[in-house]
């Protein structure tokens, strides 16, 4: 059984998040080259690179992937400032998303030579945490085809909705960046972009599925006991 070393950052700015996904990520690798200049033909289990997995909530923020399209955003610099939001660019695949207070927001630093190196599987796997999740709330997350992430009702046209988006980046089979599901996140900040930059398709959370608001900290325990089941692992919670 694989061992991930969990954290939890509560509310934190995403800059610093990020960096500490860079962070753990380039040791990773760094462990990774080393290990592999010594013998091209290692077992990757044999190389001590650690798994990690982040939670936390952002102060509102608009992100923007690799390959995004800044027309996706339908507000102007000076009316985000207005609204407290910031914008980064950043080197995960996907498009524009929001993050914001209410959303679990998690990033898998996972060494994918030890489980599969299959970036789609990766993506389906996390997408099977959140819909196991969302079954124990009585709703049928679904997947959409040719799209990441978790939706409702994706295949009836005009009521399709989106629950998490999804953008990884992956270097050296280390994955960075992740998923973010929406608890009681606050929809009207989405009204200001193009989600994931596909139109005519709405963006939903728990609150507003179930009508009520949701018990965060349930929430990202289910979310955490469910990720030990998909990915086969024992969670180890570091504290600070």
């Amino acid at each position: 059984m694989m061992r991930v070393q969990f954290r939890d950052l509560g509310m934190i700015d995403y800059k610093s998040a990020w960096d500490l996904q860079e962070k753990l990520l380039i040791a990773n690798v760094a462990v990774k080259t080393a290990a592999r200049s010594a013998d091209r033909f290692l077992d990757p289990a044999a190389i001590d690179t650690v798994h990690h997995l982040l939670f936390c909530e952002h102060p509102p923020v608009y992100t923007l992937g690799k390959s995004g399209d800044l027309s996706h955003i339908l507000i102007s610099d000076k009316e985000m400032e207005e609204r407290g939001i910031v914008f980064f660019h950043t080197n995960r695949g996907g498009d524009i998303t929001f993050h914001g207070p209410g959303q679990v927001v998690g990033y898998p630093i996972l060494d994918l030579e030890k489980y599969y190196t299959d970036i789609g599987k990766y993506l389906r796997n996390l997408e099977e945490v959140m819909i196991l999740v969302m079954s124990e709330y009585g709703l049928k997350g679904e997947r959409s085809r040719g799209e990441t992430g978790v939706w409702i009702d994706p295949g009836i046209k005009g009521r399709e909705r989106k629950i998490c988006a999804m953008g990884v980046r992956c270097s050296r089979w280390i994955t960075m960046h992740g998923f973010a599901f929406n608890v009681n996140t606050d929809l009207e900040y989405f009204g200001h972009i193009i989600p994931c930059g596909i139109e005519h398709k709405s963006v939903t959370s728990l609150q507003k599925e179930l009508g009520r608001s949701m018990d965060m900290d349930e929430v990202r325990e289910k979310l955490k006991r469910r990720f030990e089941e998909v990915f086969t692992c024992s969670l180890d919670t570091i504290l600070g």
